[in-house]
Formats: structure tokens, sequence, C-alpha cells
């Protein structure tokens, strides 16, 4: 297949290598000539810095967050409908940019396919999705798991819609190229279906980083060792999965910097937002979000997935680690 990846960061350009790999002809854009030219040559480069070919197959997106998704899809001059001051009107259901001038949708051909593996907002991927539908482009959202190791191996995990729309057999066949077919995770029948999924599993998990923290701070408050309370939490009805891939990391001083505070943040924020427009209260949801959001406001938006685990730690005193 013809393929164009957007995005070449940490996970981006490792997809990149490995469609290249695989057979595909690949081009690689990201707004960082740096980036690319850890992709490209320099002569493919420049024939390649427009936006999206019309001639490609498919275009996948890899980015930051849905800011930066939906100004790179519709063109950096398209009002944030869900930024907070953007109005009422920006929210109300339905509501479709249909001027995507400038952005990457915009170069696409008719029958083509997007494949969105941005880990984003569902209100961003059906608005982009129905741009899309409008031009003849296929959309589906796969929302990533795993890290930059799952991108350069092929093992990544993914958050997908249960229905197959049209191209479904290209999507079938990037989607186990890229990842371990037993990580692919099918809910709901829209394209921001498995957006949702992945938010609320990282709902979770981040809570569960502060829960297993703060469970462990007052153990060790008790007189108990922390890497045997661990060990007991871990075999327990208490355990997760949080304690058995990640705690070992906090437990080493590594609050797990290739993921930035600031992007947890934004996801439990859109969490919190989808509860409310649904009625829902969400306590716990929004309680998670607020540890979160006073750990980026203690820290800055740098990188640490764990730095809400760092504050709990601050609060009290004592360091979470392993006897030296």
């Amino acid at each position: 297949m013809q393929l164009e990846i957007l995005g070449l960061g940490r996970m981006g350009l490792p997809i990149a290598r490995h469609l290249r790999a695989a057979g595909h002809e690949v081009v690689g854009r990201d707004l960082d000539p740096a980036r690319v030219s850890l992709f490209e040559d320099a002569s493919v480069a420049a024939r390649h810095a427009g936006g999206a070919g019309r001639t490609v197959d498919a275009l996948l997106t890899v980015l930051p967050g849905p800011a930066e998704l939906r100004r790179a899809m519709l063109g950096p001059e398209v009002p944030d409908a869900y930024s907070d001051d953007a109005g009422d009107a920006g929210r109300e259901e339905g509501v479709v940019d249909r001027s995507p001038a400038g952005g990457a949708l915009a170069g696409l051909r008719t029958g083509a396919l997007w494949v969105d593996l941005t880990s984003g907002d569902p209100r961003v991927a059906r608005e982009l999705a129905a741009n899309a539908a409008a031009q003849g482009v296929a959309a589906v959202g796969a929302p990533m798991a795993g890290g930059p190791r799952d991108a350069e191996q092929g093992t990544l995990g993914f958050f997908a819609r249960r229905r197959t729309p049209r191209r479904s057999s290209a999507r079938s066949r990037l989607l186990r190229t890229l990842g371990d077919a037993a990580r692919i995770e099918r809910a709901g029948d829209d394209v921001g279906a498995g957006h949702v999924a992945k938010l609320l599993a990282n709902t979770l998990w981040f809570g569960q980083v502060a829960a297993v923290t703060e469970a462990l701070l007052i153990g060790h408050a008790q007189g108990l060792e922390i890497e045997q309370l661990a060990g007991i939490l871990r075999r327990s009805a208490g355990g997760s999965a949080f304690i058995d891939r990640h705690l070992d990391a906090l437990l080493d001083g590594d609050y797990l910097e290739s993921f930035g505070i600031d992007r947890v943040v934004e996801e439990l924020d859109t969490v919190a937002a989808l509860a409310s427009e649904a009625g829902l209260p969400a306590p716990l949801a929004n309680l998670v979000a607020a540890l979160h959001r006073e750990a980026l406001e203690r820290f800055g938006p740098v990188g640490g997935e764990l730095l809400v685990a760092k504050l709990l730690e601050e609060r009290v005193g004592t360091r979470i680690r392993r006897p030296r």
C-alpha cells in the first residue's frame, strides 16, 4: 500500500519504519523537519513537505492529542469547538466544520482510508469523521496501547470500533501489521468508541496510581516494609495492572517520563467533560482529575505519567522506594 504517516514523534517514527520494513511505500510528514529527516532522505522530505498526497491509499495520524489532530486535519485556522472559550454553539451536537482548507484531510482522494492512532477525544473523532465522509474518505479511530518498543516490534494494542467501515480489509491489514491481534479491543459502533474505551481504561489506571501510592504510604507509616507490602498487594484482591506492570518503576524512582503529566490531565478532563455532558456526577473520576491537575500545577507540563505519586509522596515527606 501507499501510505502517509502524519506525526513522526516517539510513536509515529517507529510506526513509519515498521510499515516500511513490512513492504509498504511510506512517506513521513511532521511539522519538525528534523523528525522528517530521521525517516526520509532530503530529496524525499522536500518533495513531500506539503499536505497529504492524493495518490496515497491511506493516511495514518499519530499526533500528541486531539487539538493537534484537529488542526492538522482541518487546517490551523479552524477554531477549536471544544475549548473553554468556544461558546455553547461550538458544542452543539451535529455542528461540523466542513471547511478543511489547508488541512491534511483536504489532500486525500475520494476512496482513501484515514486511520487515526492518536489518543484523543471522541467528540473530535466524530467531527472529523463527518468531514472525511463528506469527501468520500473512510475514517477509522484506533487509539494505541503500548509504547515505542511495541511500535518498533509491531506489538501495539488498539481500541477500535466494532462495526467495520468501508475499506475494512485495508484497515485490518494495517492494524495486524502494527499490532498483536490479541490486543485489539473492540467497543461500540461509531468512530469515537475506541477513544471512549481507552479514556476510561486510562482513567482507571491513573486512579490506581494514586490509590496504590496512598496505600503504600499508609502501610509504611504503620511500620510495614514497602516492597513486602507491594508483593502482598500484588497477590491480593486489590491487585491491578498498574501493580503488575508499573509499580516496579515507581519503586525504582522512575516516574515514567515518556508521557507528559499535561497529557494525563487532558485525558482526565475529557472524561470529566463527557460525564458532565451525559448528566453523570462521576465523583471518583473528578477526584482523580483534580489530583493530577494539582500535580501538573506543582511540577509543570513535564514528562512524568506517575507524577501524582510524587505529589502524594511530597505531602507526607516519604518516598516509595526499594531498600538499597
